[in-house]
């Protein structure tokens, strides 16, 4: 897997088309698919644990 931190503020275009509308927002893509969606901070176990959820 692979984990990226994307500017909102810069392109703010990408956050506009992602939909988000909360900061930090994170999302989790497959093959280009969305397959989940966490809105909030998370600590570190649990983004692992959330991931790993939608396997």
């Amino acid at each position: 897997m692979r984990l990226a931190k994307v500017d909102t503020d810069s392109p703010q275009a990408l956050g506009g088309q992602l939909g988000i509308r909360c900061i930090p927002t994170t999302i989790l893509f497959k093959n280009g698919k969305e397959l989940g969606r966490q809105s909030g901070s998370m600590a570190t176990q649990d983004i692992v644990r959330w991931m790993n959820g939608h396997q």
